[in-house]
Formats: structure tokens, C-alpha cells, sequence
């Protein structure tokens, strides 16, 4: 068993690692950490919790540690996971991976960083390559790796497979995105009851820059990341719904694709299949049905780690256009960390 923390245990996302982590196989969670409001207190105690099944009973009496890294509650810790905003991120991410600590990071702060890799497990874990040149420039003993942000964890699965087969040349996509993306306190009811909010502050710069990101290359003679060559454009929007993303995502593809051939490539996508990671699904799940996928009926597909796609169909603009939908502190938050640090450990360690 590897010893973990939880940075930022007592928040919504901090939540969702603590299910997460819950008789995991390969990770004990030794360390709960909070801010010093909350270090001192039982976790039952810190936190108001958010999520519909109970605080794991493991949990609830085990005392919150501070985000000092230097504090001897780290001491046997191995692997670390960030819940952290994204300022306190910028300054205690580093330092944890200075102690030698290997940071799995939900935040914003450290991913567009050029020696830090932004994972998604199934698209790029070859990025894990530039842990050394990062270790080398940083002179860090740990490492920073983070998972892209929601949103653009939903679109860069479904368009991996299409660009691996067909190639992409451009990219439109509209989200509608769940209120629970915006944490327990972030949109006030009053905004979002019977409503829809057309903008979500640096969203769509983030999914443009990272899905580029994601979906390029390194540059070994530079020991840098170079981005995807297409061009994508987003428009995000808040609705209410509490959990669950929907995007309807437009793609012209390079040779050109049928609906059909489509689906095909991304039903069998399935790229870490003979690692068997305990959080692992199948990435994408394909809906037959007219009028799905929807977030209350699919959003827990693959117990939330699976992309749900369908009407998948010819659009006589771009050539093709579907529908997808995610888990948003699922797959695209918690489970995103949990599922590369399950990689590391399993390929590399």
C-alpha cells in the first residue's frame, strides 16, 4: 500500500477523493489536510459535507492535518492529491514536490507550465516523460502532475480516438455545464434557478489551450510540449443541473468520416485496458437512443469515469457533430487525479 495525502480534504473535490480513496487497493490515505480553520478538528467536524452517501466511517474521526508540507503528518507519505485552489496550489504544490512528494493536482495553477504534464491517462501518458526534465529544472525530488480541467477532459477523450483514425482540422464546441463545476457556494441560486448563465470566467481560454496541449507532442531535441495542430473554438454555459457536463462538440476531420466510422473508432477505445486500475472504465460509452445522453440518466457511467456519447451524426458545416457528457467531480476532478496517479504507480514505479 502507498500512503497518500488529500490537499484541500474538506471541499467538494476534496470530498470526492475521500470516496475515491475509500478501500482503495493501492492507496491508504494516511493525511487529511485543510486549511487552519480546519487543521486541529476531527474531519466529521471541519467539513459541511456535500455528498449524498455518508462520510466514509474511516474518516470522520480522524484528525485534519495543516497543507504544510514540512509537517511530520507527511513524513510517510509517498503521493499527495490537490484539491487546492488555485493560488494556494501555485505556492504549495512546488514546495510538496521539493520534499519529494509526487503532487496528483486538480488545479489550475501548475498545467500549462512547459515542464509539467497535463494528463488525461487514455490520451497522452507518454507526457510522464518529462517528469525528469522537470525534476532536472525545478531540482525537485517529487514532481507536479496535473489533470486538465473538466470541460476539457469530456471533449479530449472523444476527440483522441477521431484524430488518431482521421486526423482533425477544426473543433466547436458549446458546453453546458453543471453548477456543481462552480463548487458548493460558487453560483448563487437566485442566478441559475430557471435560468442559463452564458459565461464561465477563463473557461473556454482553458479548454482551448489545454485540449492543445493534451492532444501534442513533446519535443525531445527542446524538452518541450508542442501543441496539437487544429484549431478549436468554445463556448461555455452554466445550467441547472447539479452534476454532470454536456457538451455538443463539431469536428471536420481531416479524411473525411462517416457517422458510422465514427462511433466505430470511439467504441473501441480502450487504450489502458490490460493495466486493470481499479478506477479504470471503458472511456467512452456509446447511446443508441434519440435523445441521450442526459445528465441525470448517464452521468454515472462507469461508476462517473466514463464519457457518455451519442447522436452522433453529419453536420453540413464542420462533417460531424455528437453529443458527449461527463461526471464532472468524477471523471472530470477527483477520478482524473486518482486514475493517473493508479497509472504512475502501475508503468512506472
Amino acid at each position: 500500500m502507498i500512503k497518500v495525502g488529500v490537499l484541500g480534504a474538506t471541499g467538494n473535490v476534496g470530498q470526492r477523493f475521500m470516496q475515491m480513496l475509500e478501500n482503495h487497493p493501492i492507496f491508504e490515505l494516511e493525511v487529511l489536510g485543510a486549511s487552519s480553520r480546519s487543521a486541529g478538528k476531527k474531519y466529521a467536524d471541519a467539513c459541511y459535507w456535500y455528498q449524498t452517501e455518508p462520510i466514509p466511517e474511516e474518516y470522520a474521526n480522524k484528525m485534519v492535518q495543516t497543507t504544510d508540507p514540512t509537517d511530520k503528518a507527511y513524513e510517510d507519505v509517498d503521493i499527495v492529491f490537490s484539491a487546492l485552489p488555485s493560488d494556494l496550489a501555485k505556492k504549495l504544490e512546488p514546495e510538496f514536490a521539493k520534499e519529494g512528494k509526487l503532487v496528483f493536482s486538480n488545479a489550475s495553477a501548475m498545467r500549462m507550465e512547459n515542464d509539467v504534464p497535463l494528463m488525461i491517462p487514455e490520451v497522452n501518458y507518454d507526457h510522464f516523460e518529462m517528469l525528469d526534465i522537470q525534476r532536472e529544472n525545478r531540482n525537485y525530488d517529487g514532481a507536479i502532475i496535473t489533470n486538465p480541467n473538466c470541460s476539457t477532459i469530456c471533449a479530449v477523450i472523444t476527440l483522441k480516438p477521431i484524430m488518431d483514425k482521421f486526423g482533425i482540422d477544426l473543433v466547436n464546441i458549446t458546453t453546458m455545464q453543471a453548477i456543481s463545476g462552480a463548487g458548493y457556494n460558487g453560483v448563487p441560486s437566485m442566478a441559475i434557478i430557471d435560468n442559463l448563465v452564458p459565461y464561465i470566467g477563463s473557461e473556454e481560454e482553458k479548454m482551448q489551450t489545454e485540449s492543445l496541449k493534451l492532444l501534442g507532442a513533446i519535443d525531445k531535441e527542446n524538452n518541450k510540449f508542442t501543441d496539437a495542430n487544429f484549431k478549436i473554438g468554445v463556448s461555455c454555459n452554466r445550467v441547472s443541473v447539479i452534476d454532470g457536463h454536456t457538451e455538443s462538440i463539431f469536428v471536420k476531420t481531416t479524411e473525411e468520416a462517416t457517422p458510422e466510422e465514427i462511433k466505430k473508432v470511439m467504441d473501441k477505445f480502450d487504450p489502458l485496458k490490460e493495466y486493470n486500475l481499479p478506477t479504470y472504465a471503458k472511456p467512452i460509452v456509446i447511446r443508441e437512443e434519440m435523445d441521450r445522453p442526459q445528465p441525470r440518466l448517464d452521468r454515472d457511467a462507469g461508476n462517473g469515469m466514463s464519457i457518455s456519447v451519442g447522436r452522433i451524426r453529419e453536420d453540413p458545416v464542420f462533417g460531424i457533430k455528437y453529443t458527449a457528457l461527463e461526471h464532472n467531480t468524477i471523471r472530470g476532478a477527483a477520478g482524473a487525479s486518482v486514475l493517473n496517479a493508479e497509472l504512475y504507480v502501475k508503468k512506472y514505479l
